[in-house]
């Protein structure tokens, strides 16, 4: 069959990229136009003509008569832009699909043009059981066509040894043989140390201030609530800078704001941004930070530690899921140990415990911080080093050309 020419399945694509397997697609896509021919199909509104060396991007929206206001109504418009996508793969000669949102494409890509399929895995749905919160009856929608699109996938990515042991016990009907492991990446010469202050001035961060950062989702996953808990027992002579925002529920939109405001009321120098940040905005918060936290109770790998690294910012963070593969405990940050539940939500076992563990780490670095620096510019190294994403490119393109 020749070259491989591919067509990338996602549902994030810039400018519409919320999570890391957005972030993920639009710099593996990069560096795979670089080697190999690919096209990438994205849910959103049609996007401009690409820039030299970029790759080609097809768009796709949900079919209107599917709108409403169900819950379950959300993994249907999916199934809708699955569907599309298919019609519109017929060029390439292997499709490779990120995220249940896409993986029933590929699954029937496969099958309509006979041609191999690719998944890579950034989570699992039996290991987001929360998200019946948000889907509804969808959930179970969205649960099939995941385990459909990997059970027949011929070949699986895995972001991290963790998300691979998760995957083969989630769904052992797969064969370990398909599934390999290419770890996410990060561009060292975009993520690197901003010390600029204009964007901490125009948020009212004080740059002389000690500064803990947050950014991610309003989402179980991430362990917002169990921060905000460990904010109480953090120096109050450090600034809390919370990036959050896309919550999962209009729910767990208004009990964040409840905690928040909360922890407002015993503490002050909490800096609260709910709208996405812009790229080099959220590299100037990474910079000045003194420490990054990610309390995230599920986390197949976690691009954001690798982001904060890459500024020289050292990292406390769960030990869960694959954050120990990203972050070295004692060398480039530290690590929050977590007894977790088996009930499939991950929460932990004793909460209270948790957020102690995890302001005693902060404050840990905080009164350290030559420490602190130290594990920032190791961290920095490690992500040179170990993640550039012409490494895992070069990678990916070695399993395309294995399948055809």
């Amino acid at each position: 069959m020749g070259e491989p020419r591919v067509a990338l399945l996602t549902r994030e694509y810039p400018p519409e990229v919320y999570g890391g397997a957005g972030v993920h697609v639009e710099y593996l896509s990069r560096e795979l136009a670089r080697l190999v021919e690919v096209t990438v199909h994205a849910w959103g509104a049609g996007r401009p003509r690409p820039l030299p060396g970029e790759p080609a991007v097809l768009s796709y929206r949900p079919w209107g008569e599917l709108a409403g206001s169900e819950p379950f109504r959300a993994a249907l418009e999916t199934l809708s832009v699955n569907l599309a996508m298919v019609a519109g793969t017929g060029s390439a000669n292997l499709v490779h699909s990120h995220t249940w949102y896409a993986n029933f494409a590929g699954h029937l890509a496969r099958l309509c043009h006979g041609i191999p399929h690719v998944a890579t895995v950034h989570s699992l749905e039996p290991m987001r059981p929360w998200k019946a919160e948000q889907l509804g009856g969808g959930y179970a929608v969205s649960s099939f066509a995941e385990r459909t699109g990997l059970e027949s996938a011929d070949a699986i990515v895995a972001v991290s040894a963790a998300m691979r042991r998760d995957l083969l016990s989630c769904y052992p009907e797969i064969d370990p043989q398909r599934v390999s492991v290419i770890h996410n990446g990060i561009d060292t010469d975009e993520y690197q140390r901003d010390l600029a202050t204009d964007v901490l001035e125009r948020f009212g961060i004080n740059p002389q201030r000690p500064t803990i950062v947050f950014i991610g989702r309003i989402t179980r996953q991430k362990g917002l609530r169990h921060l905000l808990d460990a904010a109480e027992l953090f120096d109050p002579a450090a600034q809390l800078v919370l990036a959050a925002g896309a919550p999962d529920t209009p729910g767990i939109a208004a009990e964040t704001a409840t905690h928040i405001e909360r922890l407002r009321s015993t503490r002050g120098g909490i800096v609260w941004l709910q709208d996405r940040l812009a790229r080099r905005e959220a590299i100037q918060l990474l910079s000045h930070a003194s420490v990054f936290v990610c309390p995230s109770v599920y986390e197949p790998l976690g691009i954001v530690n690798l982001e904060a690294m890459a500024c020289e910012t050292p990292v406390v963070a769960t030990n869960t899921g694959g954050i120990p593969e990203v972050v070295a405990d004692e060398l480039t940050g530290l690590l929050v140990p977590i007894e977790q539940t088996n009930d499939g939500s991950h929460e932990p076992v004793d909460p209270a415990a948790f957020a102690t563990e995890i302001a005693s780490r902060v404050n840990l670095l905080l009164g350290n911080p030559e420490q602190a620096r130290a594990l920032g510019r190791a961290g920095r190294l490690r992500a040179v080093e170990q993640f550039s994403w012409p490494t895992i490119a070069t990678r990916t393109v070695k399993l395309y050309r294995s399948l055809i």
